[in-house]
């Protein structure tokens, strides 16, 4: 359901470009998801994925828009991010779009930083690339 909602406002958001980032988001594959719950409503989800050895990737955050504001994807991206500690990564790493303000406001507050694009994000005038170094505890 909430993927459904996060499809249709990047189709509306990337315009004639959403073909070309659709096919990086597919995530059948993916175990590690945080979901969250308000009054027994999913309002939020997000996920992340191997990238290397040492970086995971955050994908696929969301939250419903009547429920922004709410520091609920600060909390999914923070749970994401003890989630990736916990299975060794060092690194999260991430792409959105310059068409996601709000997203790349929420990224740097959380201390992400912009870097060169990568992979197949590079020569992608929307795509913002960020990472932020994770706290490894021994």
């Amino acid at each position: 359901m909430l993927a459904a909602l996060l499809d249709l406002d990047l189709v509306i958001r990337d315009g004639d470009d959403h073909a070309f980032y659709a096919r990086f988001n597919q995530i059948e594959s993916i175990k590690e998801l945080v979901i969250a719950y308000q009054r027994r409503m999913l309002v939020a989800c997000g996920v992340i994925k191997p990238f290397t050895a040492t970086a995971a990737e955050v994908k696929r955050m969301f939250v419903r828009p009547d429920y922004k504001k709410q520091s609920i994807a600060a909390k999914a991206l923070s749970g994401l991010e003890n989630w990736a500690t916990e299975l060794g990564f060092s690194l999260c790493v991430l792409e959105t779009g310059k068409k996601r303000p709000e997203a790349i406001g929420l990224y740097q507050k959380a201390y992400y930083r912009i870097t060169d694009n990568y992979e197949q994000y590079i020569g992608i005038d929307n795509s913002v690339y960020m990472n932020k170094p994770l706290i490894v505890k021994p």
